[in-house]
């Protein structure tokens, strides 16, 4: 698509991949609306990017129908959505506490399928559109103290596969992005049992992957001419200093 031609949605767009995609995707010519819980993050961002937001709880379908309509007035119309809106619960299978695997389904899992879903009857009536998950490498792999969050990764990536199969007889293209470790405030929104916030070294800091990394991903998916889509891309640092 002509990326100056989209009306993109991003949720979690306050912040880390969000907000670097919504930055990028302003600056070549889209117009952008982010989305999140945070009002206070969401009036920041916005103002800094000189772009629009809505307050949404991504896990209330009411919320998130209301998100969907009033991105389609702001911007008279949508044709993008990036399912970004995710945080991590890391923890030792011995020490799972069942609500805190519970409520990170429903942001991860259950809050991408409502968005998706509104999105979706729009752009199955327009005959047209596109939906972005934001996964991990993650849903590729299981990793020690991860399972929770690995969980709703490897989920994410079957209902991708799922929703690209019923949609594409609709012309909406469904895709994946698969970040490695990516230097956000992704960490500081982690709900952890006896585990440790990571701290960036300075060599690590000039290695590793940031949001502009997957936001550069992101708006090569979206440019590639309708005809054709890239399902699925995975991307990893190319020498982190770890």
């Amino acid at each position: 698509m002509n990326i100056k031609d989209a009306k993109v949605l991003i949720t979690g767009g306050n912040s880390g991949i969000g907000k670097a995609t919504a930055k990028l995707l302003k600056e070549k010519g889209a117009e952008v609306i982010i989305s999140g819980r945070n009002q206070e993050t969401l009036q920041e961002t916005a103002k800094e990017l000189n772009i629009d937001y809505i307050k949404a709880d991504v896990t209330d379908e009411n919320e998130v129908q209301q998100m969907v309509e009033d991105a389609k007035s702001k911007m008279s119309g949508l044709n993008v959505l990036i399912n970004n809106a995710g945080y991590g619960y890391i923890s030792k299978l011995i020490d799972i506490e069942p609500d805190k695997f519970t409520d990170q389904f429903k942001t991860n899992i259950l809050g991408a399928t409502l968005c998706a879903k509104a999105a979706a009857k729009h752009f199955v009536k327009n005959e047209y559109g596109n939906i972005i998950n934001i996964g991990s490498t993650s849903s590729l792999k299981g990793s020690p103290t991860a399972s929770p969050y690995v969980a709703t990764k490897f989920a994410l990536r079957g209902m991708t596969e799922s929703w690209r199969n019923e949609l594409r007889p609709h012309n909406i293209r469904v895709m994946q992005v698969n970040p490695s470790e990516v230097m956000t405030n992704f960490a500081n929104n982690r709900v952890d049992s006896n585990i440790t916030t990571k701290q960036y070294t300075e060599a690590e800091q000039e290695t590793k992957l940031r949001g502009e990394e997957i936001a550069h991903t992101i708006s090569s998916l979206l440019e590639m001419d309708d005809r054709g889509f890239i399902t699925e891309a995975t991307v990893f640092a190319t020498n982190p200093k770890v």
